[in-house]
């Protein structure tokens, strides 16, 4: 008991004040994050990736950012459990950035976790050990289980890097980790679920609107994720259809950047290429939207991405009319 006191108390040192974080949010909700906001859930899914049997949810501190964010991307979950800080995160994309962009999220966790602390002090100041794990369920064929490593964006790397972060990045689309699946009703059910939205909504002659909705209905009625699908219906199809469609912008692109790049190489480079194709395609998205009558605000909350970019972007294209 005095033990179990003991780490409450060392877990309660990192507390933060949450009244402080709050943003103006500047990106979506995921099902994953939605999924795992509950901390029954969340606790299941540390079990199953660890090995251990908790069964009691208030041992799991949450301290998810909520203005951690970072070009429009943020850190779904980020929790303190057995003195370690752990960042969760859901990729529908394969990112070998990911090392990088979770060197930003760390160091602004461990801002606020010593806040008030002098790292000046004669005294060490201690932090929660950081971990960092991918959830990903894109459509690129990748290992189960793989590593990203920060050094490898290094232009000039080293045997043994002065700073050092690895992200473990595991597949969780259906069929895939099985051991893990097994020992995580949820994760196993939501990969369930994911597989038959792309399915429903691969078809040439049905909406996405009636994939999503088709694809959460049978999931009800076959027993998957039915609780929260059916406490949360509205609001699923809604954030579905959202990932399906920014998943589908980024799929084209890739494209566009490749086919940039590949017309274009010998001339500009490879990488004045892909800026080329990235700007093209943002411009044509950007063009539709404001024909639909979307703000400059909504677009950019809707695309992810930086405000100024996008205004920069409307003003080119309202110069040309």
């Amino acid at each position: 008991m005095a033990k179990r006191k003991g780490q409450k108390r060392r877990n309660q040192k990192y507390q933060v004040n949450n009244r402080q974080l709050k943003a103006k949010r500047m990106y979506k909700d995921t099902i994953f994050r939605m999924l795992y906001h509950d901390k029954e859930n969340l606790l299941s899914l540390y079990n199953a990736v660890n090995g251990r049997e908790y069964t009691d949810p208030e041992k799991l501190q949450v301290v998810t950012l909520e203005n951690a964010i970072y070009m429009g991307m943020k850190n779904d979950l980020a929790f303190i459990m057995d003195m370690n800080l752990y960042l969760y995160e859901h990729q529908s994309t394969y990112n070998p950035n990911i090392p990088l962009r979770n060197l930003f999220y760390i160091a602004d966790e461990y801002q606020r976790l010593v806040v008030r602390k002098s790292l000046y002090s004669t005294v060490i100041q201690k932090i929660p050990t950081p971990r960092f794990l991918v959830f990903y369920n894109g459509t690129k064929e990748v290992e189960d289980r793989s590593e990203f490593r920060l050094s490898s964006a290094y232009e000039n790397p080293t045997e043994n890097p002065d700073l050092e972060l690895r992200v473990t990045m595991l597949n969780v689309n259906d069929g895939h980790s099985s051991d893990l699946m097994e020992h995580c009703r949820t994760l196993k059910e939501y990969a369930q679920y994911v597989a038959r939205v792309r399915k429903y909504a691969a078809k040439q002659d049905v909406s996405l609107e009636e994939a999503v909705t088709r694809a959460v209905d049978e999931c009800i009625e076959e027993g998957i994720l039915a609780e929260f699908l059916l406490k949360n219906k509205t609001e699923v199809i809604k954030v579905s259809i959202y990932e399906y469609d920014k998943e589908f912008e980024e799929k084209k692109l890739r494209k566009a950047e490749y086919e940039a790049g590949r017309q274009d190489g010998i001339e500009i480079g490879r990488q004045d290429g892909i800026e080329i194709g990235k700007r093209i395609l943002l411009e044509k998205i950007i063009k539709k939207k404001l024909k639909k009558g979307k703000s400059t605000e909504q677009i950019a909350d809707e695309l992810e991405e930086d405000i100024n970019i996008i205004q920069k972007v409307v003003e080119k294209l309202k110069s040309q009319i």
